[in-house]
């Protein structure tokens, strides 16, 4: 099957592109273990599959409207579960 074909089935059977679902998917990852405190910034990076902290860090202020280190404090933020 070629790449089109299945982004296309992709699309039709989950409402939105691989690589869009593949953000939200990571991004709800690193925001879950922010809160649960599971480590810091740049290995919760490397764990939901991001090279840096820097890298998360600029998805995560594109899609959730607020940095990494914020939203771990705690400050209000969009929830992840929203973007599926």
């Amino acid at each position: 099957m070629s790449r089109p074909v299945l982004a296309t089935r992709f699309k039709n059977a989950v409402g939105r592109g691989p690589h869009e679902y593949l953000t939200a998917r990571r991004i709800e990852l690193a925001a879950e273990r922010l809160r649960q405190g599971e480590g810091t910034v740049a290995s919760i990076a490397h764990s939901v599959g991001y090279g840096s902290d820097s890298a998360l860090s600029t998805v995560f202020k594109r899609v959730m409207g607020t940095s990494p280190r914020d939203d771990y404090r705690g400050h209000p933020s969009t929830e992840a579960a929203d973007l599926f």
